[in-house]
């Protein structure tokens, strides 16, 4: 099979926006977590979130599209943006394709909607809200404007969907229906019916008054996670559609690996069943042995369940040459279908740049999550050639990309 690279990236995360402030952000153990600031908190237990920091639309979209459009719509948009700019790919119409990945599309949209029509006299509801609420609009705004008229996938696997999307877009290079796949994740949850049952559930981290450290992967005073939002995307072609044009080519997509738990509709199987399967998979599509990826960023949201869960399927698989392992949620939050693409951003920008992102937040390693290099705190450097990302989701939904030096 052809060899798969990356030659372009974009990311809107709560550290910034762009590729390079967000890895100059996550690497120096900026917290992106805050209060709320897009709608009143007050009544709700969870007041926190990592939300896109002072986000003006109009600097980045023309006004008729930010009508039209939900927030996660806008961030795919602004991070397909940059990674098609970085690519300089001069798109052929019918040999380009797109995946997006996306856990929960216009939910926020739909619940701040319905709260309207609910208090209103004049029950009226707008005529661009449905597409501003369907997953697939958002890759429909992007191939609209940039003409791509091939594969159009929008994948839903719950927060393995930015993973999924990658593989997904690597499949359709694969079978030869594309040469070139802009592969994107975004998510915008936030809307009290979302916190409301998520904190009722007891999945989230209920530390209000000290936001930035409230996200804690793998440390024992670990409360839940902190829901963040955002978007990340990659321009993914074949090595030789990428050397023919004479772009630059940032790093090897060498597999994705996508299984499931069979298990339970919201906790990891026990033993790590599905995950370890989904490694492994990865691994083995890619041809290498555990020994050598060298970096792994951690699905890591800072749940007891599965962060300890995460680490032993980890330490199953690697046994005899542990790599270094992270999670950047203690940083972002918990993007979901943004999350596996800008954490596989991450894994790339590691291969180039030789630095390891740290899982801040984390003071005192759980027992049950010891025995790995978790980079507590602050980032270290190590010449790394291949690394994995993975993320895991609700349903027992797992992915597992591997990227390599190019």
């Amino acid at each position: 099979m052809e060899k798969i690279v990356v030659t372009g990236m974009g990311a809107v995360t709560p550290v910034g926006i762009g590729v390079d402030t967000y890895w100059k952000n996550i690497t120096s153990g900026v917290s992106g977590i805050d209060t709320i600031k897009s709608f009143d908190t007050s009544d709700l237990a969870v007041q926190i979130a990592g939300e896109i920091k002072n986000f003006v639309p109009s600097d980045y979209l023309p006004k008729d599209l930010i009508r039209k459009t939900d927030p996660f719509m806008q961030y795919a948009y602004i991070a397909a943006e940059e990674a098609i700019k970085q690519s300089n790919i001069d798109i052929v119409p019918e040999r380009t394709g797109i995946t997006m990945g996306t856990a929960m599309s216009g939910i926020a949209t739909t619940a701040f909607t319905q709260d309207a029509l609910s208090g209103a006299s004049h029950k009226k509801v707008g005529p661009r809200f449905i597409p501003k609420i369907l997953g697939n609009i958002a890759a429909a705004n992007i191939s609209i404007n940039y003409n791509i008229q091939g594969p159009s996938f929008t994948i839903s696997t719950a927060c393995s969907s930015g993973g999924d999307a990658i593989n997904m877009a690597c499949m359709c290079i694969q079978s030869g229906k594309a040469d070139v796949m802009i592969a994107v994740g975004a998510e915008s949850v936030l809307c009290p019916l979302v916190i409301y049952s998520l904190a009722n559930a007891k999945a989230l981290s209920r530390r209000n008054d000290t936001p930035k450290t409230a996200s804690r992967p793998f440390d024992i005073t670990r409360d839940g996670f902190v829901i963040g939002e955002g978007g990340g995307a990659l321009v993914i072609e074949t090595e030789a559609h990428a050397l023919a044009r004479g772009a630059k080519i940032y790093a090897e997509i060498k597999s994705c690996g996508n299984t499931s738990d069979a298990y339970h509709v919201t906790a990891p199987h026990p033993e790590g069943r599905g995950a370890i399967a989904c490694m492994k998979q990865a691994l083995s599509d890619a041809k290498l042995s555990p020994s050598d990826i060298g970096y792994i960023n951690a699905h890591g949201t800072a749940t007891n369940k599965g962060d300890a869960v995460e680490i032993e399927a980890i330490k199953n698989i690697f046994t005899d040459k542990l790599p270094f392992v992270s999670s950047t949620k203690g940083a972002t939050g918990h993007m979901m279908g943004a999350g596996g693409i800008t954490e596989t951003i991450a894994c790339i920008k590691t291969i180039e740049t030789g630095i390891i992102p740290p899982t801040i937040n984390l003071n005192e390693v759980d027992p049950e999550c010891s025995g790995v290099d978790l980079v507590a705190n602050t980032a270290k450097k190590a010449e790394i050639n291949y690394a994995m990302s993975n993320a895991f989701g609700f349903g027992g939904q797992n992915s597992s990309v591997i990227v390599g030096k190019y």
